[in-house]
């Protein structure tokens, strides 16, 4: 009686344990999927201070990763990392890739990081390939927008694994973010640090709530997307020799973008 009712208590125990969004992923132990990264940023969509020049309106490298739920690259509501805010205001990479291998090394909590091309207007499209894991299902990701003090447009853990099934196709309409690091209210507005940091936040037609914010469109319900992901699962045949995973340089503050 005393072994049963340890027994039972322990296992009460751990179903009250919060289960992290990759725990029950039994999928095949690998999948590969395409990513394509399109700007939707338009002068029609957006005419608001619309960047023509110095520079033109455009959007950096896309830098991600595949990961478990021990990992965030970035959240909501939350601070951003010092990688995060030196890819967002300025988009130097190597901060936010080297915290990304020490996670890796420290919990093992990311398979690999993958990036895309930068896209040299406000409309177009970008692509590369990812691997997930059944322990690392998590697809996370940040493209700066440029001009622009610190936003960017991105995704936090998205999981593509569905209990023993990977997606087959996912597609999701994305929004500006500001880092919570330059409190810059233009898309060229100069640097003007934020102190103290405040957290990521969604930039909406109507936040922040000032006629200078280059997204303030106060007659908007809400904005349109000003880009979209795609991410597609690859077919055995479709898989090709090329590797989208990037051995993280000893020292640079560019993406790698030849991977693609």
């Amino acid at each position: 009686k005393v072994i049963w009712t340890v027994l039972v208590t322990i296992l009460g125990y751990a179903s009250s344990l919060p289960v992290g969004d990759d725990s029950i992923c039994t999928a095949e132990e690998l999948a590969k999927y395409k990513i394509m990264f399109t700007g939707k940023w338009s002068q029609t969509a957006f005419p608001k201070q619309y960047p023509l020049y110095r520079p033109p309106a455009q959007w950096s490298s896309l830098l991600g990763v595949t990961h478990s739920s021990d990992y965030s690259m970035w959240k909501k509501n939350e601070y951003a990392s010092n990688g995060v805010r030196d890819f967002a205001e300025k988009g130097e990479a190597w901060g936010l890739m080297k915290e990304i291998e020490e996670a890796g090394e420290k919990i093992q909590s990311v398979h690999g990081i993958f990036s895309a091309p930068a896209i040299s207007s406000g409309t177009g499209q970008t692509s590369t390939e990812l691997e997930v894991h059944p322990r690392h299902p998590l697809v996370s990701f940040v493209v700066r927008i440029v001009p622009s003090p610190d936003w960017f447009v991105g995704i936090d853990s998205l999981n593509l694994c569905e209990g023993d099934r990977w997606m087959d196709e996912v597609s999701v309409d994305l929004y500006p973010y500001d880092a919570g690091t330059d409190s810059g209210f233009t898309f060229s507005s100069p640097n003007f640090a934020t102190i103290p940091q405040e957290t990521v936040k969604e930039i909406t037609c109507s936040s922040p709530s000032h006629p200078a914010n280059s997204f303030y469109y106060p007659k908007l319900k809400i904005l349109p997307p000003i880009a979209q992901v795609k991410i597609v699962k690859l077919k055995k045949s479709q898989l090709g020799l090329s590797a989208p995973f990037i051995n993280l340089p000893a020292k640079s503050n560019e993406i790698i973008d030849s991977v693609s």
